[in-house]
């Protein structure tokens, strides 16, 4: 049965998650080839950000780097982080026409603002906004985008109980579940 809390579409990224959702995908095959069906093979989804950079603009972003923006950073955070973002390594001067498509800023900044994207990739080539100034767009674009996430965040700081409940009750409807599951693949296998 397709229970809640079972995988259906597993969001991945292609470079770093793929395989392992490929592994998983291959154990649940052979188990429900030789035991019978009893186990949901996960969907792969690819994401958007197949590979999303941090702002040194060489790796991948990683807290563990320090070179992360955090989803609860005050705007001022923000700017601060996005402010040592690698820009377009080939534009030396402000009078230089930019190249947005090797841009970091650029390409996070089109997935937070789309209706940005055409006139900063236009002003850009043109010249006419320099990277500063577009990291300053960027940094604000980014602050007002999380900004329900970081007000929705601080009533849950606000009220650690409600949080509490809520994790209960997840953990308590998930281990109902999940009971149901274990039983159906102990008897496939035969186990008391």
């Amino acid at each position: 049965p397709k229970m809640p809390c079972l995988p259906g579409f597993t969001p991945v990224a292609k470079v770093d998650q793929a395989p392992h959702l490929e592994f998983t995908r291959e154990i649940v095959r052979r188990f429900n080839y030789h035991f019978g069906p009893a186990l949901i093979e996960p969907q792969i989804k690819l994401t958007d950000f197949p590979k999303v950079l941090g702002t040194d603009g060489v790796n991948k972003m990683s807290k563990t780097l320090n070179n992360h923006i955090e989803l609860a950073s005050s705007p001022e955070e923000i700017l601060e982080r996005v402010m040592t973002m690698v820009t377009d390594p080939a534009r030396r001067y402000r009078t230089d026409p930019g190249h947005p498509e090797i841009c970091n800023v650029f390409t996070l900044h089109k997935h937070f603002s789309p209706d940005d994207a055409p006139q900063i990739e236009a002003d850009c080539r043109q010249a006419t906004i320099g990277c500063v100034e577009h990291k300053r767009w960027f940094a604000k674009d980014l602050a007002d985008y999380f900004a329900p996430f970081r007000a929705r965040r601080a009533e849950f700081a606000a009220d650690p109980n409600y949080v509490w409940e809520v994790l209960a009750d997840g953990a308590e409807r998930a281990r109902a579940i999940a009971q149901v599951t274990i039983a159906e693949v102990r008897e496939k296998v035969g186990l008391p």
